[in-house]
């Protein structure tokens, strides 16, 4: 009697147990579902601010985040798959593009940059946005732990010259960080790639529509 009744308890328990979880599974699955459009705001929101800090919000007056278009060019872009650019414009009157490019290499691997072109060539920002670099010393091109990123600002294809679009070290114009050399090399030499590209694609850039494929690889 007493082992039936231990066997009915068993029973009962991993019964109650089962429920619980099913119960439990079924409110992590309602809490996702609501939450899942706060979440891509959040995200977008994210990138908008990444956005302006390489285009400056005042300059334009399109959605930036809808404005966009995929390219492709492994060589110039660092990447085998297409990569979004999103183009700023007043009116509609062509303002700027920010191109989301990769260095593939850096110390640790890809990084992954985000880079703001005026129409006339001429850089409006630029950010790291994802890297797995040294931290105290490749990081440093967050634009959160040293001005370094800032260097770029005004830059084109004319300033500074071909050969100096490298690192100090390499006979350029731009500094290195001691200690780590490999990472902003790749940064400049990454962001000098974007500029030959924009400047190769500008006019298909701003007259294409949204979302096509400028393939050039």
């Amino acid at each position: 009697m007493l082992k039936a009744e231990s066997q009915k308890n068993v029973v009962m328990t991993g019964w109650l147990l089962a429920l619980a979880a099913l119960i439990g599974t079924s409110l992590m699955v309602v809490v996702n579902w609501h939450s899942k459009p706060y979440i891509a705001e959040n995200e977008r929101q994210v990138l908008l601010r990444s956005l302006n800090s390489v285009i400056s919000p005042d300059t334009y007056t399109n959605n930036i985040l809808n404005d966009v278009l995929t390219v492709q060019d492994q060589e110039l872009l660092g990447s085998k798959e297409p990569i979004l650019v999103y183009r700023a414009k007043m009116d509609t009157k062509p303002v700027a593009a920010a191109l989301t490019v990769i260095a593939p290499n850096g110390y640790n691997g890809n990084i992954y940059l985000l880079v703001g072109i005026d129409f006339s060539g001429h850089i409006t920002g630029v950010r790291a946005v994802k890297h797995r670099e040294t931290p105290g010393l490749g990081d440093a091109i967050e634009s959160q732990r040293s001005p370094w990123i800032e260097s770029f600002s005004k830059k084109s294809l004319t300033n500074p010259t071909k050969a100096h679009w490298k690192v100090k070290r390499d006979g350029g114009d731009f500094d290195q960080f001691t200690g780590a050399t490999i990472t902003p090399r790749a940064v400049v030499g990454a962001v000098h790639n974007a500029l030959i590209f924009f400047q190769k694609n500008r006019k298909l850039i701003f007259t294409s529509p949204n979302v096509v494929n400028v393939n050039n690889s």
